[in-house]
């Protein structure tokens, strides 16, 4: 209190009879991560109608727009709200009566999980971390919400155990201690289990809010640049599971010292004010980033596959720490002097509103917000018009 320790108890000693109970349960590899194993990107074609996968994948209900649920509540709730009409990674909540502001953000792909357990956690971590530093933050400390099937199932105790040391390995590292969080067993019907879902909460600091980082592109004819290592991958992507049907694949491309070096990084960058847009990379891959950077103020872009890469891999592949920024034309070679040994590259620019791929039209930016605004909605609507029909 007022910069004065006011009281220290361990808590190992909170627990009735010092610490926390231990339990040692049988576990076994699961049979389905044979299936994995077998997994071979070169016997999957790449479709020739790649806008028609695009559209796709932006009405997902995980990647489309929660609006339908989140405009039925005020958001405003408390006027310390910083991120409503100009949106960050993680949501930017103001301290008052101070210059700092806390960002915080829930993150955890169970798809990565079910795939490999330990670095699925691990990259849950890592995202809400890059989340928070997209955001202008640093992060500062975890929270969970662990949900597992039926912990006496060998193969759901090995899910739990792995997912638990891929947590700790990633908290170590981001130097996010999990103060506190729960366990939720027994997630599981006649069919099976859920798939292993180890939800991160975190929190970050700015020191100032001046520091904030959005997301939307700022001006027609910024540079837009591609922070981190493009990797041929498609595994446990949204564009492979739900698009190509193929359900057994590997957790995407992850390497935590990586992870950490691009959030060092893009950290620095929005210290020294060198780039006005940060998004980054997840769920539905480039493409989606693109268009949600693009969403916040009608702008759209223009920019080129690198060819030694797999067009569908380039846009939908879900390899990890990557980050898309723009930089206005005034701060480009101040932005590549800083950039040094990142990997870093020059994808295209910004537009006024039109959208292309290797020069080919893929519509206007609107077009591509309609579809993913109003997905949920559409869906909805047709789930209520089915069970309307069939109740006559």
């Amino acid at each position: 209190m007022h910069g004065e320790l006011e009281a220290s108890l361990p808590a190992h000693d909170l627990v009735l009879g010092g610490g926390a109970p231990q339990y040692d349960r049988p576990y076994r590899e699961p049979a389905y991560l044979a299936k994995i194993s077998t997994y071979d990107p070169a016997t999957i074609s790449i479709p020739t109608d790649l806008k028609n996968m695009a559209e796709q994948i932006i009405t997902l209900p995980s990647i489309a727009s929660k609006k339908w649920v989140y405009t039925q509540y005020d958001s405003m709730v408390g006027t310390v709200n910083a991120s409503t009409n100009d949106p960050s990674d993680a949501s930017v909540v103001l301290v008052k009566g101070t210059t700092k502001a806390l960002a915080v953000t829930t993150d955890c792909n169970s798809r990565y999980v079910y795939a490999d357990p330990q670095k699925g956690t691990m990259i849950a971590v890592a995202e809400a971390a890059r989340n928070i530093v997209c955001s202008g933050g640093q992060p500062l400390g975890v929270t969970n919400c662990l949900n597992f099937g039926n912990p006496y199932d060998p193969e759901v105790y090995y899910q739990f155990v792995e997912a638990i040391k891929g947590m700790g390995a990633a908290c170590r590292r981001f130097d996010t201690p999990v103060t506190g969080g729960n366990v939720s067993f027994y997630n599981q019907n006649p069919d099976g289990p859920v798939f292993p879902t180890p939800t991160i909460g975190m929190v970050g600091l700015l020191e100032d809010v001046a520091l904030k980082m959005t997301l939307g592109y700022k001006e027609a004819g910024d540079s837009l640049f591609l922070i981190g290592k493009v990797t041929n991958d498609i595994a446990s992507s949204q564009y492979i599971s739900h698009c190509l049907g193929v359900q057994y694949s590997p957790a995407p491309y992850f390497e935590l010292e990586e992870e950490f070096s691009l959030q060092e990084s893009v950290s620095r960058l929005i210290r020294k004010k060198l780039i006005n847009a940060a998004h980054d990379i997840s769920e539905g891959g480039l493409f989606v980033t693109l268009c949600e950077s693009g969403f916040v103020n009608g702008l759209g872009f223009d920019v080129q596959t690198d060819k030694q890469i797999r067009t569908d891999a380039y846009l939908f592949g879900e390899g990890q720490s990557r980050v898309l920024v723009s930089v206005p034309a005034s701060l480009k070679k101040a932005f590549l002097a800083e950039a040094g040994n990142m990997t870093v590259t020059e994808i295209g620019v910004v537009t006024a509103g039109d959208t292309k791929i290797d020069g080919q039209s893929w519509g206007n930016i609107a077009a591509w917000k309609d579809l993913y605004d109003n997905a949920i909605e559409n869906y909805l609507s047709k789930e209520e018009a089915g069970a309307a029909l069939s109740s006559i």
